[in-house]
């Protein structure tokens, strides 16, 4: 019995830190990744297939570091991941320009 309430609150305590950890410091992290993983789709889309730029000079138009979002380019498609979570896919069409598609 003795041994459940050790685990009862050792479980309570890293359920409390968890909770401090998420809201302060991983949350706004959060956020701001998944607005800034389809603007950075759509912007380096519209920078290598309408403008047809480098990849290199695409990536030099962000003022803030982007070292953890991972650019994927295909024939037509830009896909943006941030760590490797909340990708975001643009797609370009010829005539019409660059468009965010839903990511499954």
């Amino acid at each position: 019995m003795k041994f459940i309430k050790v685990l009862a609150i050792i479980a309570v305590f890293i359920g409390v830190i968890g909770s401090g950890v998420w809201h302060f410091l991983i949350k706004d992290t959060y956020q701001i990744a998944k607005v800034a993983t389809p603007f950075s789709a759509k912007s380096v889309c519209s920078c290598r297939f309408v403008a047809e730029r480098s990849m290199e000079s695409c990536l030099s138009d962000f003022t803030l570091d982007v070292s953890s979002f991972t650019f994927e380019e295909s024939e037509t498609a830009i896909t943006v991941s941030f760590s490797g979570w909340l990708p975001a896919t643009a797609l370009y069409t010829p005539g019409v320009g660059c468009a965010l598609i839903p990511t499954q």
